[in-house]
């Protein structure tokens, strides 16, 4: 007789092997076929609303591993929430308008962007972004993450669009709205202004040269007997190009300064400077005439290096003694200090650059040249005049357009701005009081951010985007914003898009009959600036969480990149703060950035770069989601090949977990066969509790957002509590009992339950797996009929046994030593299997009456075919494993009997049953039974 069929081996169609890459897509067309987001948002609704808004990605490209972390850590949170009851949606969106998609529409059409018609580069525009978002929507989903990917919300909807100039229009109305003459960052490449959300930094080798400026009147300043044509203040600067436009030389009014004698001229420097310049130009041997602080100096006159203009000196808080002389050179047409300290000394502002870069006629013999290309020319220019103190070049840290990655410079032009100042006290207090910054050292960082920064330049020189609703008066000139403006082109914004802006007349969008509120003239043009993209995604607090019947104001949470507490979370901040006095947010949580193995910034040149779309074709969309959910992600997240390996095969121990369970319970149904708790097995008892301490450990790791501390948690019950203990101590009862004994239900209920907890808890993570899993469990009555539409486990106090607990804890202790020497034993041929062996332990006080206690358990624990217990340590033979710490030994020798051919026991009672011969009484019994 073949015994191996009365075994109730597991029994499953889970799957050993995962094939995630081909299974997962399946898993996506059932929850599209059967309408699981529907349901489940149809099943929360009334409930209490936890709203987290999705910060919209760019529609630019295909989504980076970067982006797939964003949205993974978004639908774990959100897969949560719905799981603990709450309604909660969600509402993917994208940032459509922009220079990246300008620009790739410009390159597709093959045309130079100021021959184009706007209307057909803004048509060219929004099928290049569509297309996109259409590309990372596919992408998305198949991440695993769920929402209302059918109806999102995009920046280039009419509605949207129309929402936005109601904010814009509300900030006008408090008088936030202004233009101005500001020197502001500015892209020559992209030709349009950027604001500080849209710079980076990054290496740059610049020229670095010392000027030298002539004397015209020193104010009484000078040493008695210097010959004033042989007196210079000296300057230093690393953007030769900038030149043309001094007006002045800022000096700080408590820095001491020096005339110094070099080779028969007379310097002006920072005495704490002097030795720094002689070195760094060879200068030779000095002589410090007299010394006075700077405050002494204001009012002197010197002359520009080669044009005839006069450069007073000025008093600046600006001026260091970092690096250079101590005397800057002030050019308010370039740079934002510049501009601020000319405007105090009602300096001229001299911009001799367009908006390509190029200098004006403004600029002299340099007229035509790029700000680039000047830079040689305007050394040379200095050096033939003889005001060249010295040159060389330096590699230091500077501004670059975070679009096309090229360097900014500074530009002093009109542009639209909105007024910071007006209500940064409350926002400052909005970010103290009113949002949970987590990690908390982002409160500092936005904090810092908010009361260090500029007015917030929001114009752009560009075609795609939102127009900034500006009329002007054709007679008298004078801007026009107002009620019935704004609202005029809301509403044909809402009927035909911002296309309309170009499409119509300005009669045609204004109301009949509407006159210049300054000198009642009757005729207008349109300001021809876009809005800055930031201002579109920062909006969307209003055109999304206040439009959307399923959504709410505040969101309980926004959830981006540390780069967005100068992006999206300020944007969103100041606008929500201006236009409804606090902010569109309750919560606040920042990730870090991926990286590589070695910590190292991911980047095509190096070959370090990994792609989601590989990694999920690879190990499928779980292993990644596993990968986002072990990481830290607070700090920066290193991903490698190594790194997925090690998670694949942690995904392969709990994949393996949950199919030994599935095979156990294949004859369970828990309607029928459940076993009550105070039936339950010792053991049952223990992994039960367990269970709870992993069940709160895991909540807990969710409500925090720690998501690492719930993967080790999770993963540690799979690989020790289950898998290296409970599950393989199990195997005899669930294998040879009677299919129907209360022992063998007892486990399988057991086994059900810790089920049930660890499909759903993992759920939010391993969303397909967790799905492939509720779909092959023994169904109760009532089963959901997805994962994804059941209830996160309720809490079981009762489990937790503090005396049970402690109990088993010195068991299991006592276990890991045994089996030390079980392994000993194996390694040394003494056996082969574990249940090969018969044990002899030798023991003494608490180890003994512990042991003591579970005697006739003991085998089974171990998994050993004999087992016996001596009161003693001193008879333990020589050759016996001592534990460690404890009064415990073990000696390990070959079992006695004969094996069973259907438990693998050894036994001496085996060949006592005629009928069947070969099997122990035990098994005899249940085979008949059977």
């Amino acid at each position: 007789m073949d015994y191996s069929k009365t075994l109730n081996l597991p029994q499953t169609e889970f799957p050993m092997r995962a094939n995630l890459p081909e299974r997962e897509p399946k898993m996506l067309e059932y929850w599209s076929a059967q309408q699981i987001y529907d349901k489940k948002m149809a099943q929360s609704k009334g409930k209490t609303k936890f709203v987290l808004h999705d910060g919209p990605p760019y529609a630019n490209g295909n989504i980076h591993i970067g982006t797939a972390l964003n949205k993974i850590l978004k639908d774990i949170i959100v897969k949560y929430k719905s799981l603990q009851g709450f309604d909660s949606p969600y509402v993917p969106g994208w940032d459509t308008h922009g220079l990246p998609i300008e620009h790739a529409a410009i390159k597709i059409l093959g045309l130079n962007r100021h021959e184009l018609n706007p209307l057909d580069l803004r048509r060219e525009c929004k099928q290049y972004a569509l297309k996109c978002l259409d590309l990372q929507r596919e992408d998305f989903k198949r991440l695993g993450v769920a929402g209302d990917w059918e109806n999102p919300y995009v920046t280039l909807y009419p509605e949207f669009e129309a929402k936005q100039i109601e904010v814009f229009g509300e900030m006008a109305k408090k008088g936030y709205i202004y233009k101005g003459l500001k020197s502001v960052y500015w892209c020559t490449s992209c030709e349009t202004a950027l604001a500080e959300a849209e710079i980076e930094y990054a290496e740059k080798k610049s020229h670095s040269i010392y000027v030298k400026f002539p004397l015209i009147d020193d104010k009484g300043n000078l040493p008695v007997g210097v010959d004033r044509e042989k007196v210079y203040a000296v300057i230093w600067t690393t953007t030769p190009w900038t030149m043309p436009a001094n007006v002045a030389i800022s000096i700080h009014p408590e820095i001491e300064y020096a005339w110094v004698e070099i080779n028969d001229e007379i310097y002006l420097l920072a005495s704490e400077l002097v030795e720094t310049v002689v070195k760094a130009n060879n200068l030779g041997e000095y002589t410090v005439l007299s010394t006075m602080k700077g405050a002494a100096i204001e009012g002197m006159v010197f002359s520009h290096p080669f044009f005839d203009r006069e450069s007073p000196v000025i008093l600046g808080d600006h001026v260091t003694l970092e690096a250079g002389t101590g005397c800057v050179h002030t050019a308010p047409g370039h740079g934002q200090e510049d501009f601020e300290v000319g405007m105090k000394y009602g300096l001229p502002v001299i911009n001799p650059v367009d908006h390509a870069g190029k200098f004006t006629a403004e600029g002299g013999k340099f007229e035509g040249m790029s700000v680039s290309d000047a830079n040689v020319p305007v050394i040379k220019e200095l050096a033939g005049l003889g005001l060249l103190l010295g040159k060389s070049s330096i590699k230091h840290q500077y501004a670059h357009c975070w679009r096309c990655k090229n360097p900014i410079i500074y530009r002093a032009t009109e542009q639209w701005f909105a007024s910071v100042e007006g209500f940064r006290s409350q926002t400052l207090n909005t970010i103290a009081n009113d949002v949970k910054w987590i990690p908390a050292w982002g409160e500092d960082r936005i904090h810092n951010m908010v009361a260090d920064r500029q007015d917030w330049c929001i114009s752009r020189q560009r075609v795609w985007g939102v127009p900034i609703p500006i009329f002007y008066c054709t007679k008298c000139n004078e801007h026009i914003i107002n009620d019935t403006t704004i609202n005029a082109v809301k509403e044909i914004f809402r009927r035909e898009g911002s296309d309309a802006w170009w499409a119509r007349k300005p009669e045609e969008i204004l109301p009949q009959g509407f006159t210049c509120p300054h000198c009642a003239h009757g005729e207008f043009r349109k300001e021809t600036d876009i809005m800055d993209v930031w201002f579109d995604s920062g909006s969307s607090h209003a055109a999304v969480l206040e439009q959307r019947e399923e959504l709410q104001w505040p969101a309980d949470l926004y959830l981006e990149g540390s780069d967005q507490h100068r992006g999206w979370f300020q944007s969103s901040l100041l606008t929500s703060v201006a236009t409804r006095g606090t902010a569109p947010y309750k919560a606040v949580l920042t990730h870090g950035f991926v990286v590589d193995g070695d910590g190292r910034k991911m980047s095509k040149s190096i070959g370090n770069v990994i792609y989601p779309q590989e990694v999920i074709k690879q190990y499928g969309a779980d292993v990644l989601r596993l990968w986002v959910a072990s990481a830290d992600y607070k700090a920066d997240i290193r991903i490698s090949n190594d790194i997925l390996k090690q998670l694949a095969e942690v995904y392969r121990k709990i994949r393996n977990t949950f199919r030994y369970i599935l095979g156990s319970l294949h004859d369970f149904n828990p309607d029928t066969d459940r076993v009550a708790y105070d039936q339950l097995l010792e053991i049952d008892r223990w992994a039960l509790m367990r269970l709870e301490q992993v069940r709160a450990k895991v909540t807990q790791g969710y409500e925090d957002y720690e998501f690492h501390l719930l993967y080790h948690t999770v993963h540690n019950f799979c690989a020790v509590d289950l898998s290296a203990i409970y599950l393989d101590i199990l195997k005899d009862r669930v294998y040879t009992a009677l299919p129907g004994s209360i022992e063998r239900r007892a486990a399988q209920s057991t086994m059900y339950e810790i089920l049930n907890t660890l499909v759903v808890v993992m759920a939010p993570v391993l969303t397909f797996t967790s799905e492939e899993v509720w779909q092959h469990m023994p169904k109760e009555q009532g089963h959901p009929e997805s994962v994804q539409l059941t209830s996160w486990p309720i809490a079981h106090p009762e489990y937790l046994d503090a005396a049970l607990e402690a109990k088993w804890n010195k068991i299991l202790e006592m276990r890991s030593e045994i089996t030390k020497a079980l392994e000993t034993a194996r390694r040394n041929k003494v056996i082969g299997h574990s249940l090969d062996a018969a044990v002899s332990l030798y023991a003494a006080g608490e180890d003994l009456t512990a042991l003591s206690a579970i005697k006739d358990d003991l085998a089974t624990l171990l998994i050993v075919s004999d087992i016996t217990l001596f009161d003693t340590l001193e008879q333990a033979p020589g050759e016996a494993y001592r534990a460690v710490d404890m009064q415990l030994a073990v000696a390990v020798a070959p079992a006695q009997g004969v094996k069973c051919e259907r438990c693998w026991i050894y036994s001496p009672t085996v060949n006592q049953d005629k009928e069947h011969s070969v099997l122990c009484q035990r098994c005899a019994t249940v085979v008949k039974n059977m």
